[in-house]
């Protein structure tokens, strides 16, 4: 991993109920409708979540900005092989479209999740974000990075084409009782110079 100054650091256990807040704004409410599916009777969806967010946190799979009150925004990734994974037909209907694109961004660093609280957009974390996401793509030996939206999320399209990625792909959106207004999923990719 890269040396990380402040504000940023990685994501600890402490961080997990900020960071399943933040990666359902990045899934457009997807995360909460699948923990939902995941609770047992009578448990909460959000620990479901908050569960599953602090593993990551404590694998360091998470870098988040901490102003000094908690994190106020995040990221994660991780490194697409050179060959496509296999998509079984009992594959999760909701991912199917999903990794059909990541199976077409092969050989890339792909930012899975980036998210801000709502209240801190428009200050430039999502650039420092993604800066900082190049710095990982170049240091683990990745050429182009790659990152998969929604085609109804306007400003985040609009911040990834500021910072250098362009479409490249799009597949319909599975919804399969996911209430949403996306309709295609779209994958960007950006060359690292």
């Amino acid at each position: 991993m890269i040396q990380l100054e402040k504000p940023l650091r990685l994501a600890v256990e402490a961080d997990a109920v900020a960071l399943a807040e933040l990666i359902n704004f990045a899934g457009e409410g997807l995360p909460l409708h699948v923990w939902t599916g995941l609770a047992q009777e009578g448990e909460d969806p959000w620990e479901v979540g908050r569960a599953r967010q602090a593993d990551k946190a404590r694998e360091g799979q998470v870098v988040v900005i901490d102003f000094g009150n908690g994190a106020v925004a995040g990221l994660n990734g991780y490194g697409i092989g050179a060959e496509p994974e296999e998509i079984p037909d009992d594959f999760p209907v909701l991912f199917r479209p999903l990794q059909e694109l990541e199976n077409q961004a092969l050989e890339s660093w792909y930012v899975n999740v980036l998210a801000c609280y709502p209240e801190h957009r428009g200050r430039g974390l999502g650039s420092q974000l993604l800066d900082l996401a190049d710095e990982i793509g170049r240091a683990e030996g990745f050429s182009p990075m790659s990152i998969i939206v929604a085609d109804e999320n306007i400003g985040a399209r609009r911040l990834y084409k500021r910072k250098g990625y362009s479409e490249v792909a799009q597949t319909p959106c599975a919804k399969n009782g996911w209430n949403t207004k996306t309709e295609n999923w779209l994958l960007m990719i950006k060359p690292l110079s």
